[in-house]
């Protein structure tokens, strides 16, 4: 019974003999790895940030920078991994050997990925609009100023601050209405009044309104217009022309007014009524 407990305890005490270095290297290793990711990490926002500065000096559109910037993070993270897994004994002919083999697969995989790829660049090559601008798209239920121009999406803030992130490929195989492109925007408020209402006595009330907002352009002309006459009321439209910063504000700033002015001269603002004769 001694005898079997000694060569148990001399076999393990081999076999731990012969761990110990692959334990040591394994060690050095996982530390090897940990320093090279921890300034890795550090030189990849260097050198994003000099991208940045070299960009920003030659007035590149900030879509493009920040494209360029994504994409210099992802390669920079691929490498650095590459590196690490060289500590493990993962070549990078490997890794490539590994890539090639499964391209068809990674490809059907990613197909969505690469179509939203493909969009930005056609984004940024064809420049339907830039980072700043306030856009529609296709489906019109999407709508904001563009922040960001990534690798695969284009994120939307809207009035309500709601961030909207969009897919790159919907917007680039989709109808795009840019709304700060040519500088000013329209903008049309449409009034009912009552039949029976004094209609230049309307208008010109809604012409005061409008000539006297602090928000549109002093420079385009005011304009009252008969937009239709409905089945319960005379729709009016007042027009008046403002930046697509200040859009938002004219239009909040004129309803309010509009309803004011309306009150205070007894003009009455028409809503659907129905008149039935009984017999």
């Amino acid at each position: 019974m001694l005898t079997i407990e000694t060569e148990d305890l001399s076999i393990l005490e081999t076999y731990l003999r012969k761990l110990g270095p692959s334990l040591i290297n394994f060690a050095l290793s996982v530390i090897g790895a940990v320093i090279v990711y921890a300034i890795g990490v550090r030189i990849i926002k260097w050198l994003r940030r000099l991208l940045k500065k070299v960009l920003s000096r030659h007035n590149v559109d900030e879509g493009v920078q920040q494209f360029l910037d994504a994409i210099a993070k992802v390669a920079g993270y691929f490498v650095l991994i590459l590196m690490i897994l060289g500590f493990f004994g993962v070549t990078t002919a490997s890794v490539v050997a590994v890539l090639g083999s499964a391209g068809l697969t990674l490809g059907l995989a990613l197909q969505g990925s690469l179509s939203n790829f493909a969009g930005g660049v056609l984004i940024l090559l064809l420049k339907p609009f830039t980072v700043g601008d306030y856009i529609i798209d296709g489906t019109g239920n999407n709508e904001g100023e563009v922040k960001e121009i990534s690798i695969f999406y284009t994120t939307l803030q809207t009035a309500e601050q709601k961030l909207i992130v969009i897919p790159n490929g919907t917007l680039a195989n989709n109808s795009i209405t840019n709304l700060t492109k040519s500088g000013v925007r329209r903008l049309d408020i449409l009034v009912d009044i009552a039949y029976d209402a004094d209609l230049q006595r309307a208008k010109q009330v809604l012409r005061q309104v409008a000539e006297h907002s602090t928000h549109r352009m002093q420079s385009e002309p005011v304009e009252i217009l008969v937009w239709e006459l409905a089945e319960s009321s005379i729709k009016l439209a007042v027009r008046v022309w403002t930046t697509p910063d200040e859009y938002w504000d004219e239009k909040w700033e004129l309803n309010e007014q509009i309803k004011l002015a309306l009150d205070e001269a007894g003009i009455e603002i028409a809503f659907p009524q129905l008149d039935v004769h009984v017999r």
